[in-house]
């Protein structure tokens, strides 16, 4: 499990919070993909969540 959250630049698809997030967590990026757009269909405010930590995470370098 990574100590630091840091939005990928190699494994990302659209803003790189997801695979930011598996990296930390310690589970397959395709696997956090799948988690966020099965929680998009409950409701709730995981889109704006999304927004927020593509704002607030520093890219990785």
């Amino acid at each position: 499990m990574a100590t630091t959250l840091v939005r990928s630049s190699s494994d990302r698809w659209i803003g790189g919070v997801c695979a930011g997030l598996a990296r930390r967590f310690g589970i397959k990026p395709s696997l956090m993909r799948l988690i966020f757009v099965v929680s998009c269909i409950l409701p709730g405010p995981q889109f704006l969540i999304y927004i927020v930590l593509w704002i607030l995470m520093p890219s990785e370098d």
